[in-house]
């Protein structure tokens, strides 16, 4: 059956559908990870809350799928205001809307509840509302064929109710972009052919290494696969999409094959053909094969040029805890190094209430203000830091304002190492994330399992038991986040001047 979770995954992943079927069982994490774990717990809890909002309702969550689906299909005949949790069957097409709600004109739409947010993209304080996310878009038009073909009056929109219980309504005869024709509905047919095509073994896709992978039960196996296969998505920044092209185009299907490409040769194919590898120029076809060299055949960090760090009193070491799901930041953590002495320091918010989140950002600035004007330099890893401190700023303006913010980014001293590491070098791994780049220069974390999606689940078991062990554990996890980020500067550093 195709289902709004098949639909889901295929979108976040298209080769899941397939593995989840056929793939080889044996090598399939049967644990539930527990950051997942707890993103479906605060789902259900989240859509507890909004059921309990809904008045009177008929509730179907009870019984068979068979005995749903019939009283669904009755629910539906005599017109019932509110469904929750029916089912709808027809075919080989399966779905369980959260709610499905009478209009006015006597159609049916399905709402579903999701625990992030309705759209993606926008900004709230601009006003600007964001475009249909296509994982929420494919499951929801889902629901409209099966009310379709089940006899019930055609509609093209369906709604979100998001995080903050905010409706979020999806046009489904809206185009996806600007620049892009496909409607939501057009791409939902597409997504289901392809997983129809899947799940009947008619074809089968490859996996492929992505950062989203991490959090799957199959990236273990996908990772084994990518590696014996000598797979061009172990090439840091050449994903799916990118890889398919190249093997459709170039027949490449192995890094080894990229050796064998005349450059010359593709680019006056590419000039005379624009169809003919899209997406890509010469500087990326020469950055891919600059990295599968150093990846596969000489196995040594590049660092191109000198790379200058200031010379500082201080040198600070930063990295952040926050949980994405409730934007709820928890910790800001600094490794200081100053002469030959070091030290780690925390700034931790000991509730969830938003006065302890405010009260630990206001004694991370405090300790910022404390240093020696110009004689101290910043290290963070990616802007994930700079934008969540935008988050902050703007739900607490009475603790620095927008425009010293700006401008302590902004202070050259203030290095985003991320930036540094794309800009400057190349390295042979796979991942360019901190960990990857950290443990090939020798660096350990002493948990057994280091994850920010792990330390979220940390200090949710905290704030419930106050066990100060689980604490502990993130301070230990925060500290070596931010000498990670010490040792990848000390490393560049030091390549670099050889």
């Amino acid at each position: 059956m195709i289902t709004a979770s098949k639909l889901y995954d295929f979108v976040q992943c298209p080769h899941r559908v397939w593995r989840d079927v056929y793939g080889p069982q044996e090598e399939k994490t049967k644990e539930t990870n527990p950051f997942v774990q707890l993103l479906w717990d605060r789902g259900t809890s989240h859509e507890e809350k909004v059921v309990a909002t809904l008045g009177t309702y008929l509730d179907l969550s009870d019984g068979s799928l068979e005995e749903r689906h019939e009283q669904t299909l009755a629910a539906l005949r005599r017109k019932e205001p509110l469904i929750y949790q029916g089912v709808l069957s027809n075919d080989n097409l399966l779905g369980i809307p959260d709610i499905l709600k009478l209009l006015p004109d006597g159609t049916y739409i399905p709402v579903e509840i999701k625990s992030g947010m309705g759209f993606e993209g926008g900004d709230e304080e601009e006003g600007e509302e964001g475009k249909p996310k296509k994982h929420y878009a494919v499951q929801l038009a889902l629901y409209v064929e099966l009310l379709q073909r089940l006899g019930m009056r055609p509609t093209s929109t369906a709604r979100v109710i998001d995080i903050h219980q905010n409706e979020a309504v999806y046009n489904l005869d809206q185009p996806m972009g600007v620049k892009i024709k496909m409607t939501y509905w057009d791409f939902y047919l597409q997504t289901k052919e392809n997983v129809r095509i899947l799940l009947e073994n008619e074809a089968k896709n490859k996996p492929a290494m992505a950062s989203i992978c991490k959090l799957c039960p199959w990236y273990g196996s996908c990772k084994k696969w990518c590696k014996e296969n000598d797979d061009l998505t172990n090439i840091f920044y050449l994903g799916r999409s990118k890889r398919d092209t190249l093997s459709e185009d170039l027949q490449i299907e192995k890094i080894a094959d990229l050796f064998q490409l005349d450059i010359n040769e593709v680019l006056a194919t590419k000039e005379k053909d624009k169809t003919f590898l899209k997406g890509f120029g010469e500087k990326t076809l020469k950055q891919i094969i600059t990295r599968a060299n150093i990846l596969s055949r000489t196995k040594e960090p590049v660092v191109y040029g000198n790379v200058f760090f200031p010379e500082v009193s201080y040198e600070l070491f930063f990295d952040i805890e926050d949980d994405p799901t409730r934007e709820f930041v928890y910790m800001h953590g600094v490794y200081e190094r100053h002469s030959d002495k070091e030290r780690y320091i925390d700034f931790t918010a000991k509730s969830s209430s938003k006065e302890s989140e405010k009260d630990a950002w206001i004694e991370f600035w405090r300790y910022i203000d404390q240093l020696p004007k110009d004689d101290f330099a910043i290290y963070y890893y990616s802007h994930h830091e700079k934008t969540t401190y935008k988050k902050l700023q703007k739900q607490y303006p009475d603790v620095i304002s927008s425009d010293a913010l700006e401008s302590f980014f902004e202070n050259p001293n203030v290095i985003d190492l991320y930036k540094v590491v794309l800009k400057y070098t190349d390295w042979p791994v796979g991942s360019y994330s901190l960990k990857e780049l950290a443990v090939y220069l020798g660096f350990r974390w002493r948990d057994e399992t280091p994850s920010g999606a792990l330390s979220i689940q940390w200090y949710n078991q905290y704030l419930e038991s106050k066990d100060e062990k689980q604490l502990e554990r993130i301070l230990l996890y925060n500290e070596d986040d931010c000498k990670a980020t010490m040792v990848l500067k000390d490393g560049i550093k030091r390549i670099s001047s050889h």
